[in-house]
């Protein structure tokens, strides 16, 4: 009896064995799909998702990617924040970079940086559409202090819409953000983020920081610079220009140019092919050399001849002893300690504006009226 129990328990073991080792191949031979599923209905999308297609439906047709080829092979290209540099085309004297439609005359804003090292050079320009065109065009002013340029489209079929303008005066932090662009040469690639920081300061060119920058977490990468900066409403709130990333990658920390800077400069550049530059007509000395004096301040170095600041008699530093003239401390009675605080003061009030600057010269402070005028960009 007992031995027939053991046989019979042995036989079942090996029987559960033989299926637990079966089952696989019998589950793939009687449920297999063989023909094409059946779609499961999925349903409206959610009203943050249909917001972002919609948002990217309207403002993609008017983003385009810009080549700026280099007429000397080998040149070195240049980039605001090395982002680009050597990024598509590498080797090639390519540089690529993302623009958008600023209005119905075929006006497309970029970035300087992409297009400095064509314009330096008399290489050329060309523009690739969202409709797969690919057109010709020409540099028609760029702003190097805020790293902008206007290009011209040459003829095209059918003329994309412009962006929407909204204004970057009333941004909070934390509502949303969405960059379009052509990342690593990806065409009319979208992220979305948030303003995760205002008021930053970014170097731009001719030694200068351009200030009130928007910072996003939205990622921004190598082809994205010039493109547009969106809010959750579609419209152009900043042109996205510079990344901070050791590795040279995304790492959540984009900045873009604020967008009523973009509006007080682009019609300047399509006007005239420069930007108007308010100033009082000085070169300043260098913030290291003041810092290291003990200065708090912007050291007038020289005063222009025949210029606003000579007028209201402003010094500079004695050529012939080194003994420093005057230090501008205030602007409208607010206090200053850099150069780019300077800028910004005399931008805000605009060109042919009377403003109040206080300086000290041997110890004294005092108030003097300057009426500002357009200067060039290299000096204020």
């Amino acid at each position: 009896m007992p031995d027939r129990f053991v046989r019979t328990a042995l036989v079942a073991v090996l029987v559960l064995l033989a299926l637990f080792v079966a089952q696989p191949y019998v589950t793939a031979l009687l449920f297999s799909a063989e023909t094409p599923r059946a779609v499961t209905a999925r349903g409206d999308l959610a009203p943050a998702e249909s917001t972002t297609v919609a948002l990217f439906e309207q403002a993609s047709p008017s983003v385009v990617h810009v080549f700026a080829q280099a007429a000397a092979r080998g040149q070195a290209l240049m980039s605001l924040d090395d982002e680009e540099e050597g990024g598509q085309g590498q080797g090639s004297g390519t540089q690529t970079g993302t623009g958008f439609v600023w209005d119905a005359g075929g006006h497309v804003v970029t970035n300087n940086h992409v297009v400095q090292a064509a314009t330096r050079s008399g290489g050329s320009i060309s523009v690739r559409l969202s409709s797969g065109e690919v057109v010709g065009a020409r540099v028609v002013g760029t702003a190097p202090s805020y790293d902008l340029a206007v290009l011209q489209l040459g003829r095209v079929s059918k003329m994309p819409p412009p962006l929407a303008i909204g204004t970057s005066a009333n941004l909070k932090v934390g509502q949303a953000t969405y960059a379009i662009g052509n990342p690593f040469g990806l065409d009319h690639t979208l992220t979305t983020g948030v303003v995760s920081a205002l008021q930053r300061r970014l170097p731009t060119g001719e030694g200068r920081e351009l200030s009130g920058v928007i910072q996003t977490d939205a990622a921004i990468n190598p082809g994205n610079s010039g493109g547009p900066l969106l809010d959750s409403a579609g419209r152009l709130i900043g042109v996205n220009t510079a990344i901070f990333s050791p590795s040279g990658a995304s790492a959540g920390i984009g900045f873009a140019v604020p967008v009523d800077t973009v509006n007080r400069v682009v019609p300047d550049l399509i006007r005239s092919g420069r930007v108007r530059n308010p100033g009082i007509g000085i070169i300043a000395g260098q913030e290291a050399t003041a810092a290291r004096l003990g200065i708090d301040g912007v050291v007038v170095l020289r005063v222009l001849r025949g210029s606003p600041a000579a007028s209201a008699g402003l010094q500079g530093v004695d050529p012939s002893t080194g003994e420093i003239g005057d230090i501008i401390v205030g602007v409208g009675g607010k206090p200053i300690h850099r150069l780019a605080e300077l800028t910004a003061a005399l931008q805000a009030a605009g060109v042919g504006s009377s403003v109040g600057l206080t300086v000290e010269r041997d110890g004294r402070t005092r108030t003097v009226r300057v009426t500002t005028a357009d200067v060039a960009e290299n000096r204020q």
